[in-house]
């Protein structure tokens, strides 16, 4: 699928597998030709790790543009705001010297995260019988469950204190009688809990604004926006390997709903991939290795989450789940993450196919049980045993780095335009077309 960049002055950058895929990296090198960068969806349990000459930033809510002098950054309202964690955010962000007052924008439609989301989402995960989804255990499951039931806070809502008191009597009320009768949980204090978010809201205010507004007015005005998701195409709530999902629109679609921009103003959309494939917490991974050579990738490849520290599993690329969120999102562009991990092997299996009782299929199962029967079917492709570290150049990359590069296109149908080889900003490269298009929206160009 091609797409020309300069068309349009839009593009939705979207994991392709199940979060991790290094987005927070990729949306700050990326984001030095956009005017601005909008998060779309999740919460603060989506950490996007960014190293600047070897400074390591963890952002979790705040979008990666807010690193870039100049890029404004917005949070739109398919997110779900936890006041203390954007406000801790924003300390520390101010302390390493990050532009953010004036730069950062926060939705007034955005719902909040309140203490009660928390205690119900941890009393549930851990409840006898039940399956355990492998949650932060943030308060973002029942904080969506509570904006699609019609009973949620939104920041417009936090900033009315005489509302915000209200709402937080009659929820603890309701709250604290469920974690009781169901889980024995101990009930929380909305006297208390209203002091502290009645302060917290008047620290907030003055990021709150109407972001759709704002971002179909720059659009309209000939400004650069980057939608930047959170997770990935497989954690979604629709078309992840659900129950193991998040609770939000993870894949293109997200970035309509979740920031009020009409779908006719996404031009392209760019998908991001390991070289490899990780996934956190339970759930289906076909792919999924059990051996020595998994816990080479994880040590190699430094695989423990960036919010959480939790060790990812790890298994070779999943060329089936790659057509799949290609298809899913309209990817038009691959971004290939941490090929530098292959480095050591002498070959690399890929999965292209499945067999699912011994039967080819193309379909990924609906059912998350259907994935107990998937056997993969692999083709082994040789490796390049040497350092991949620090070239700048793809044409540079040893033949059978790039030979395993265009066995991913010609096998998914979308072009890689990106690779990056290490943590930090420099360890990157460019495709020439690829580099082309997105220098067409660069700001100077715009002017």
């Amino acid at each position: 699928m091609e797409c020309d960049l300069s068309k349009g002055k839009t593009a939705v950058i979207v994991g392709a597998q199940w979060g991790d895929e290094g987005k927070g990296k990729i949306v700050d090198v990326l984001s030095e030709n956009f005017s601005i960068v909008a998060r779309y969806a999740g919460g603060h349990n989506a950490g996007h790790t960014v190293i600047i000459n070897g400074k390591k930033f963890v952002l979790q809510l705040v979008p990666c543009g807010v690193l870039r002098p100049g890029c404004r950054s917005v949070i739109g309202n398919g997110v779900v705001l936890d006041p203390m964690a954007f406000l801790k955010e924003v300390a520390a962000l101010r302390e390493t010297g990050v532009q953010v007052d004036g730069n950062l924008f926060v939705s007034n439609r955005a719902h909040v995260i309140l203490p009660y989301h928390r205690m119900i989402e941890l009393a549930s995960e851990n409840a006898p019988g039940r399956v355990k989804i492998g949650t932060t255990s943030r308060g973002i499951g029942p904080a969506y469950e509570d904006k699609m039931g019609r009973r949620g806070l939104r920041v417009a809502d936090l900033l009315d204190l005489e509302l915000l008191k209200t709402h937080i009597e009659n929820a603890c009320r309701e709250k604290n009688m469920i974690a009781h009768a169901l889980f024995n949980s101990e009930p929380l204090d909305p006297d208390k809990m209203y002091q502290e978010y009645a302060e917290a809201s008047q620290k907030i205010a003055p990021f709150v604004c109407d972001t759709a507004g704002l971002l179909n007015r720059a659009i309209a005005q000939g400004e650069s926006v980057m939608f930047e998701g959170a997770q990935g195409t497989m954690l979604d709530i629709d078309h992840g390997t659900y129950p193991f999902v998040t609770s939000s629109s993870a894949t293109t679609g997200g970035a309509v709903i979740g920031t009020g921009v009409a779908p006719t103003s996404i031009n392209t959309v760019i998908g991001l991939t390991k070289a490899y494939c990780t996934r956190v917490g339970g759930g289906p991974f076909p792919s999924e290795l059990h051996d020595a050579t998994g816990d080479l990738l994880r040590a190699r490849g430094n695989e423990f989450g960036a919010v959480t520290g939790r060790p990812r599993r790890c298994g070779w690329l999943d060329l089936p789940l790659l057509r799949y969120a290609s298809m899913i999102n309209g990817i038009s562009w691959w971004v290939v993450t941490k090929l530098d991990v292959l480095d050591e092997l002498d070959e690399i299996p890929v999965c292209v196919g499945y067999k699912i009782n011994g039967k080819a299929t193309d379909e990924i199962p609906a059912h998350a049980s259907g994935f107990d029967h998937i056997e993969c079917i692999y083709s082994n492709l040789p490796g390049w045993r040497t350092s991949t570290e620090n070239i700048v150049d793809v044409e540079k990359l040893p033949k059978q780095a790039r030979d395993y590069l265009a066995f991913m296109e010609k096998e998914t149908g979308a072009r890689v335009g990106m690779v990056s080889t290490g943590p930090d900003r420099q360890q990157t490269m460019f495709v020439d077309d690829f580099a082309k298009e997105i220098n067409a929206l660069t700001r100077q160009n715009q002017k």
